[in-house]
């Protein structure tokens, strides 16, 4: 890594933080570290990285901490589901006190905040690993995978089809900075939220972007580059799954879905999959799925993400 490659913030907690710039460079060097992982072998020798999980996870936690391990760094998991982080002591004392011993702070919380409060009182990098806000590490493999198989974001399409949850916000935020369309096609009740829509409206006006929200999922994926969707009832609304089942139903991403979305259409998920919800076999086993591409992006993103905010922690 050149030592001029840095991004414009200390932290990442939003999408909306990184400029088009700092989410080019954090592609750039995450396909540099993707084509050769010897080359940074060593790259974050005696960085040690704490890692806050208030909710469960398998990609997550595997792409972080294995990045960390294989760039000759030390990930220490600390499991706050019991209690939730701020519970047995204040979230200001947790990130004064790691900012002594590590590096960096990783967190994955059920409250925004609360990852906003660990940066505010921590001279320390600290990365959002989702929040019931946002998603933004999610948001930059999936359009680092996009990138891969058009070779740019700009311009591109993308439908948004089911809940108007985190990963939504996520993907209209940095979509919208990157130049790509992206069309939310949800039930009444479940839209995005009205702020994150209007932050990525505006800076759609800034890229030639467009934002939509819209009902009907036919209509969103019309013409579309990919077709991207997540389950109904994310971590901490299970005691909804079964209303969220049956007003989500006619939101399935189905093979006459992608049918109308194009031949040429990829499908996208952020897993976990909820299989003959969400989603049907044959669409996300079907050659047009990227989903495991997907997942293994999260570890060269994220490797590159930590090089670049650990670099001088």
């Amino acid at each position: 890594m050149e030592k001029q490659e840095q991004l414009t913030v200390h932290d990442l907690i939003a999408d909306q933080d990184l400029c088009a710039s700092d989410v080019h460079l954090i592609f750039d060097l995450a396909g540099r570290v993707k084509a050769s992982p010897a080359s940074y072998a060593q790259a974050l020798a005696g960085k040690q990285l704490a890692m806050i999980f208030e909710k469960p996870s398998l990609r997550t936690r595997v792409t972080f901490e294995v990045g960390m391990t294989s760039m000759g760094g030390f990930a220490v998991y600390l499991d706050h589901s019991k209690p939730r982080l701020g519970e047995r002591e204040s979230i200001k004392d947790v990130a004064r006190n790691l900012d002594r011993w590590v590096n960096g702070i990783v967190a994955r919380t059920f409250s925004h905040s609360s990852v906003v409060e660990l940066a505010e009182n921590a001279s320390i990098p600290v990365v959002n690993a989702l929040t019931d806000l946002l998603h933004p590490c999610q948001a930059l493999g999936d359009y680092f995978t996009l990138t891969e198989k058009f070779g740019r974001v700009k311009g591109l399409k993308l439908a948004f089809i089911g809940d108007g949850n985190n990963v939504c916000h996520s993907l209209m935020l940095t979509g919208a900075r990157l130049g790509a369309t992206v069309r939310v096609a949800t039930p009444s009740g479940f839209e995005p939220k009205t702020e994150m829509v209007e932050q990525a409206k505006a800076l759609a006006r800034t890229t030639g972007a467009k934002i939509h929200v819209l009902r009907d999922p036919l209509e969103a994926v019309a013409g579309v580059h990919a077709v991207y969707t997540d389950v109904w009832a994310s971590m901490g609304q299970e005691y909804a799954a079964h209303l969220r089942t049956q007003v989500f139903a006619p939101y399935q991403v189905t093979e006459s879905l992608m049918q109308a979305a194009g031949p040429d259409a990829v499908f996208l998920h952020c897993l976990p999959a909820h299989r003959g919800q969400e989603v049907i076999d044959a669409v996300i086993d079907s050659s047009r799925s990227l989903v495991y591409d997907q997942a293994e992006n999260r570890l060269h993103v994220q490797k590159a993400l930590l090089l670049l905010l650990m670099q001088s922690h």
